[in-house]
């Protein structure tokens, strides 16, 4: 890469440089007019409950197949949102760079962050950008909030949930994690799998409008869905029952995760989502999410029952009917997958 443009040292002050990287660069990219107020901060407008979130991601390698750092932010950020049951408004970036990071790299991010926020209706308001000394940030990391107006006309979360609920899937697992890993580690498999990175919104409000009784939601990201199945039931002390044979996994992924030695139930994903809901209602629920791109992999994965000893926890009944317990990895499978 002799010759091409890179972050410099310089740019992490608030001179001339860094104001340059701002204004030919990150700025042009983002065309908000809240951004081109050039203010320390972004005076928004939101009528009623509003829902909250950060994060931060730091995922390597930085472009992945199905998706890099920009998009995963933005679709994270957005995601965080729907499952609170909002209608995704407005978000912050605050990037971290590392000295050294080519240019290039630099706006192939900040496309992939204004082609996600554009799918989400989502807009970039405010942000932060800081250069740190080579070796320090892994090329970029990147930080987020965000800010949605709450749609949803009950509590969506795990105190809502109770027995006889539904436990619904939006589609298959384990792509995420597996091609971060196959791209950081050159694997080689036969064939590319490529991240489920992508905004879920959509389809999360349509369940709403719907008038579905939603009772929780929850994106299968880091842990998966076993993760997200353990900290629902223990929060609501109810026993989550999964059908592992109702679980989509494609071929490709189970055919990796043998290879590696790992569950698909733990591996991370970045465009999938549970929703547990009222009985009465699963069958609606899942033709309705079949109607969008995202979801249209849907199904029917589990029920909620009562824990007979007040304790919440999930099992997964195999495909000769025998049942096993289901708990967090006391590790990470996957570091550093988001």
């Amino acid at each position: 890469m002799s010759g091409e443009e890179t972050i410099q040292l310089a740019h992490g002050g608030g001179g001339r440089a860094m104001a340059r990287l701002i204004e030919d660069v990150i700025r042009p990219v983002f065309a908000d007019e809240e951004l081109a107020r050039g203010h320390d901060g972004a005076v928004l407008g939101v009528d009623g409950p509003i829902a909250f979130t950060t994060d931060s991601y730091v995922i390597r390698p930085l472009v992945f197949p199905g998706g890099d750092i920009g998009s995963l932010a933005v679709n994270g950020t957005v995601n965080d949102l729907a499952m609170c049951g909002a209608r995704p408004l407005y978000m912050s970036v605050g990037l971290i760079l590392e000295e050294g990071l080519p240019l290039s790299l630099l706006r192939r991010i900040l496309a992939s962050m204004r082609a996600a926020a554009a799918e989400s209706g989502v807009r970039l308001v405010t942000g932060d950008t800081k250069v740190v000394d080579r070796g320090k940030a892994d090329g970029v990391f990147i930080n987020t909030a965000g800010i949605g107006a709450v749609v949803a006309p009950a509590l969506i979360g795990p105190q809502a949930v109770r027995p006889g609920d539904a436990v619904l899937i939006s589609g298959d697992i384990g792509r995420h994690g597996i091609a971060v890993m196959a791209a950081r580690e050159n694997l080689g498999l036969e064939m590319a799998i490529e991240s489920d990175c992508a905004p879920l919104a959509v389809p999360v409000l349509a369940l709403i409008e719907r008038g579905i009784a939603v009772r929780c939601l929850r994106d299968l990201t880091r842990g998966g869905l076993a993760s997200a199945a353990v900290e629902i039931a223990e929060t609501a002390r109810v026993s989550i029952v999964l059908d592992e044979a109702a679980v989509p996994v494609r071929d490709d992924v189970a055919s990796a995760c043998e290879l590696l030695g790992l569950d698909p139930l733990h591996v991370a994903n970045e465009g999938r989502f549970i929703a547990i809901v009222a009985p009465e209602d699963a069958s609606r629920a899942v033709e309705l999410l079949r109607g969008y791109p995202v979801s249209a992999n849907a199904v029917l994965i589990g029920l909620v029952r009562a824990a007979p000893t007040g304790r919440g926890h999930v099992s997964c009944r195999g495909a000769l009917g025998v049942a096993r317990a289901i708990d967090m990895l006391s590790g990470e499978q996957l570091p550093r997958i988001c």
